[in-house]
């Protein structure tokens, strides 16, 4: 090893120790678009539960905004009177580098990522800084890959994406039943989703934005299987699945082209646990036939009108960014993910379960989630990482406590 090498890497072990130090920054959580819809409902939970000691605050382009919010926030809990106060804005690369540089975890609902994303990412990678979204955007998480994955590991930032209901139910869930199975044979997990939700204005543009971007996405993943090394002497599938009628939960299984399968796989690449040939295959789970070919019609005219940008903005503007399903409606709400493994001669049926997906539950997960990093004893692992590579165990327990439910439904 040279002497290049060895500055090199005594480099690498400080900026790792500059993130793991919490005292080198001032905060230990920053919650980026504090004051949207689901920014809102996740600074009300880190005000109900975030520990006494955490050193949080909130950050967004409407400081006038942020006021009132903290004004709310503190008849909660008084001591949020003087959270502090964070003016940036996500296009503005000096302000962003500014905010990762002052936390230890950066956790952001400013969507759509694509547009508004990816300087915070690199800001984070290049400070150490560890990175938490709600993306369900395919072609932003292998972006970020590329361009920011590399760097990110020089530095020991963990850049964890898809912390909400896209896409922690699905790849803790699978991570879970996997844990049931035995190890070292090939398995197979299928995941069953339903819920009676509804999205808000955010979740529609960045649904209609990824529609619309079929080429970019593409090539964003063409480009990430370049850079990714490949997988040695292991498999790790998510294939897409057909439409059947499944025996093992009674309703209709309809594939979901969604990030959640590409999570799920990417955890069973990262860790052996997972088997020598691990496959995963993701369905909404329908209980009658009408209702499932109806939904299939639906989303293929939402992804045919997203193509034609008059039609796009149309549909947008049906619901605003900002807007959302009132408390009442939310209350009513709940998601049930069921999973059916199997291997090494042993079958599982486990289930993850909660309230209202999209907007309790994900701040509930997106806050969680920076917790989780900011406070647990984890893995040493840094670089692009999902939740179950990530926090795994950690995350799976704080979700429990916090309501959610991970169990085991039946096993022979």
């Amino acid at each position: 090893m040279n002497d290049a090498q060895v500055r090199e890497d005594g480099q690498d072990r400080q900026d790792r120790q500059d993130r793991q130090d919490g005292q080198n920054r001032t905060y230990d959580v920053v919650l980026f678009g504090a004051t949207g819809f689901v920014g809102a409902l996740t600074a009300e939970y880190l005000a109900a539960h975030a520990p006494a000691d955490c050193r949080w605050a909130l950050a967004g382009r409407d400081l006038a905004k942020l006021e009132r919010l903290r004004e709310r926030l503190a008849t909660i809990d008084p001591a949020c009177a003087d959270l502090p106060l964070l003016r940036a804005d996500a296009g503005d690369a000096g302000a962003v580098r500014a905010l990762a540089a002052s936390t230890r975890v950066l956790a952001t609902t400013v969507g759509p990522y694509i547009w508004y994303g990816s300087q915070l990412v690199a800001a984070c990678a290049a400070a150490g800084t560890d990175y938490v979204d709600l993306t369900g955007e395919p072609e932003f998480v292998d972006r970020m890959y590329v361009e920011h994955d590399a760097r990110a590991r020089e530095t020991g930032a963990r850049i964890v994406h898809a912390c909400g209901f896209d896409s922690i139910p699905a790849d803790l869930g699978a991570y879970f039943t996997v844990a049931q199975l035995p190890q070292g044979v090939p398995l197979r997990v299928d995941g069953f989703m339903r819920s009676n939700a509804l999205f808000s204005g955010g979740t529609l543009a960045s649904a209609l934005t990824a529609l619309s971007r079929g080429p970019q996405t593409l090539a964003a993943a063409h480009a990430r299987r370049l850079h990714e090394p490949r997988l040695l002497g292991r498999r790790a599938r998510g294939p897409l699945g057909v439409p059947r009628f499944s025996r093992e939960t009674g309703t209709w299984a309809l594939p979901l082209p969604s990030l959640d399968p590409r999570i799920v796989t990417r955890s069973a690449a990262a860790l052996e646990r997972y088997g020598p040939d691990f496959r995963y295959r993701h369905y909404a789970s329908v209980q009658h036939l009408p209702v499932a070919v109806g939904g299939t019609a639906a989303l293929g005219a939402a992804a045919a009108l997203a193509q034609v940008p008059p039609a796009r903005r149309w549909l947008m503007s049906r619901w605003e960014p900002g807007q959302g399903p009132d408390a009442e409606r939310r209350a009513r709400s709940w998601f049930t993910v069921r999973f059916v493994g199997e291997g090494g001669g042993r079958r599982v049926l486990t289930e993850v379960s909660g309230g209202d997906p999209g907007y309790g539950e994900t701040a509930k997960m997106l806050a969680e989630s920076a917790l989780c990093l900011a406070h647990d004893a984890l893995p040493d692992r840094a670089g692009q990482l999902t939740t179950a590579v990530a926090m795994g165990d950690a995350l799976l327990d704080r979700l429990r406590k916090a309501g959610i439910t991970f169990r085991v439904a039946h096993a022979r």
